[in-house]
């Protein structure tokens, strides 16, 4: 079998806008402190036109509280490097069944009629414990929402009838396997695992239509919400002594995104600047 010839110089010179013409969901994008918002920047700084999900609802009742869509969706719009680009914002509740799919629909017409990276990064905060303290409820909750959803939105994405191929999926996933795991969030920490154990089984599914899936652990993260003592004593387990920023996990997601990582897939990767745990 012949060898493939080396990339010509050219082609070796990066482009600067290497998601020009490609089209986005970025899900759980709905506050400027995090990763979904970090995302979103990413890839429109890169050319790609962006539908941003948001449940507003959840992030108002959490610490953190809510911000404004407007405000967010200004903050993705100033770093888009296209200016034909479109950058649109959309709610859905992602316990509803429904709601997967219809946000799909909803964002590849928004979109032009195409939708090429589907990045799920929502997730249920909250509603969550240890061994002792989980119930049903909190087990049903984190299915619904952490889980359920995200493999309903590769589904309807999958379905699309107009999708060329060089799509990307990208799920999040929190380390939950990793050294002492999650004790205080089973919950959590089972449905996050189990987005880690199908990335592999859905690469092989979408291979065949020319699409990766990769899914990516953050590690810690400031997102605005913690401060004081517990704050200094996560940054002290970092080599670099401070926690993980929105924009880490967001370069090697929009990397992800690109026609350079077309040969990465299957692959669940820890970006998480050699976190002690």
């Amino acid at each position: 079998m012949p060898h493939l010839p080396h990339p010509s110089p050219e082609d070796l010179r990066r482009d600067p806008l290497p998601l020009r013409g490609r089209t986005a969901l970025v899900t759980g994008a709905s506050r400027r402190g995090g990763i979904g918002h970090a995302v979103a920047r990413r890839l429109v700084a890169y050319g790609a036109s962006v539908c941003l999900h948001h449940h507003v609802p959840h992030d108002a009742a959490m610490p953190w509280g809510a911000d404004r869509i407007e405000d967010v969706v200004a903050s993705v719009r100033a770093a888009a490097g296209d200016p034909e680009a479109r950058i649109v914002a959309g709610p859905g509740d992602l316990a509803d069944p429904a709601a997967p799919a219809e946000l799909i629909t909803t964002a590849t017409a928004a979109l032009g009629g195409r939708l090429d990276i589907l990045v799920a990064n929502h997730a249920l905060s909250g509603s969550d414990g240890p061994l002792d303290a989980i119930d049903a409820a909190m087990l049903d909750a984190h299915w619904a929402v952490d889980t359920r959803s995200v493999l309903l939105l590769i589904q309807a994405y999958a379905r699309q009838p107009d999708r060329r191929r060089g799509g990307r999926v990208v799920m999040m996933t929190s380390g939950q396997d990793i050294a002492g795991g999650m004790p205080g969030e089973i919950a959590y920490a089972l449905q996050k695992g189990a987005l880690a154990s199908i990335t592999r089984s859905l690469a092989t599914t979408l291979a065949e239509q020319g699409v990766t899936v990769n899914t990516v652990n953050p590690g810690p993260v400031d997102t605005d919400y913690m401060t004081g003592d517990d704050y200094a004593a996560i940054a002290a387990r970092f080599p670099a002594g401070r926690w993980g920023m929105p924009d880490d996990p967001a370069r090697l997601i929009a990397w992800l995104a690109t026609d350079e990582a077309d040969w990465v897939t299957g692959q669940v990767i820890n970006s998480e600047g050699a976190f002690r745990r």
